[in-house]
């Protein structure tokens, strides 16, 4: 049956962390895999509520179709939070997406076709590479610091890349380093957008967990041309199990985006827009977005103060001012998921995403992804130590060795 496939189906391929993370999967194993919210933190009672006075005062028509680009009133709803975050938007340039995973698949089946060039930061959010490769296209990477992407090697990308299709960044809380680009650079990823008239694809799920810090505002505030596409979720500050995201961008490329949703899925589920729009109308969820922010600020201080404490010194691990997560960084020629089987998991019993296939193109072994979302803070510590006391034990014999 395989020669029956598509030839785009070579780029489909199983995660080759998959089968590490499901290693991890027993619950004797402490992990810090998955970059989930912590379930703790839904507010259950509310959207217990929104959810039977939905179905009791507007049953019949949460239940039914609706237009494919989602219910008005959501995003209306949206777009008043967009405009307040500095991006002035419509109703009509909002599109309600099933989890902010489709707008990445979307935008690829929009403007890829095979051998086209993506531009991405190196490294970058493993989804996203999951839902481009179907597309078939060419990468190329642009490194990245403290302050997110690289600008000026980024024009000289484009230099030496014409007629690329478009940059995908996630510039805040950046998913797998954590690291938030910078005022600066955001305005200058712009003007080198303009410049070489490409599409920015902006995909923020993380943005409203800052729990340090200014708040910069995002790259599409200074669109000018109608060239940015902003994807946003819902996942990470209400529900994820609820699978509602948005795009904002341009009329023309919100209309191209709902035909390729209406042939994907016809429409988002009515009942979870409904709930969520009625959430967003009876219930304080900036109050709500406090309190994950002030935990998750709790668990990332307690996370690194315990790398800190426990981890060899010649590791390093990124400071994030918001989102889910830090990335490590080991002694050049380390192999994180090696030592992840070998001996994270069976002597630590602890689970991480190994860092080398959030690398488009050359992987590096020696990086790791850790989340602080989900775990008590009895178990991140237990965690943390133990990883750590592996750690000293082998890394140390290798080094004097």
């Amino acid at each position: 049956m395989t020669s029956r496939l598509a030839a785009r189906m070579s780029r489909v391929k199983p995660s080759a962390i998959r089968e590490l993370l499901r290693l991890g999967a027993d619950p004797n194993v402490i992990s810090f895999g998955g970059g989930y919210p912590d379930a703790s933190l839904f507010p259950i009672a509310g959207l217990d509520e929104v959810f039977r006075k939905t179905l009791a005062e507007n049953g019949q028509e949460a239940l039914q179709y609706t237009v494919s680009n989602g219910m008005p009133l959501l995003r209306r709803q949206i777009a008043e939070r967009m405009t307040r975050d500095g991006v002035p938007c419509t109703t009509d340039e909002v599109l309600i997406l099933q989890g902010g995973q489709q707008g990445l698949d979307l935008v690829a089946k929009m403007l890829v076709d095979k051998d086209d060039v993506i531009v991405v930061e190196d490294p970058t959010f493993l989804g996203a590479l999951i839902a481009f490769n179907p597309c078939e296209p060419r990468y190329v990477t642009v490194g990245m610091d403290e302050d997110g992407m690289d600008v000026e090697a980024l024009d000289a990308a484009l230099k030496a890349n014409p007629g690329a299709k478009f940059i995908y960044t996630v510039p805040d809380f950046h998913n797998p380093t954590g690291v938030t680009m910078s005022l600066a650079r955001r305005k200058r990823l712009v003007e080198i957008a303009n410049a070489h008239d490409i599409i920015i694809l902006e995909d923020s799920p993380y943005r409203e967990i800052r729990f340090e810090g200014e708040r910069i505002p995002p790259i599409k505030s200074f669109d000018t041309e109608g060239r940015v596409i902003y994807l946003g979720s819902f996942s990470k500050i209400l529900a994820p199990g609820l699978r509602l995201g948005w795009a904002v961008a341009s009329t023309d490329l919100i209309e191209q985006l709902g035909l390729l949703k209406l042939a994907a899925d016809t429409q988002t589920s009515t009942l979870n827009m409904a709930v969520a729009s009625r959430f967003l109308a009876d219930y304080d969820i900036d109050a709500h977005i406090g309190t994950i922010r002030s935990a998750y600020r709790h668990k990332k201080n307690l996370m690194l103060d315990t790398i800190r404490q426990s981890f060899p010194q010649e590791i390093a691990c990124t400071d994030a001012s918001g989102g889910l997560f830090t990335w490590l960084t080991f002694p050049e020629g380390f192999d994180t998921a090696a030592f992840m089987l070998d001996h994270a998991l069976p002597e630590a019993r602890v689970a991480y995403v190994p860092g080398a296939t959030f690398f488009a193109l050359d992987q590096r072994p020696n990086h790791a992804r850790l989340s602080y979302s989900t775990q008590t803070d009895e178990r991140l510590v237990a965690g943390i130590t133990a990883l750590g006391n592996v750690l000293k034990s082998h890394m140390g014999s290798r080094i004097r060795g």
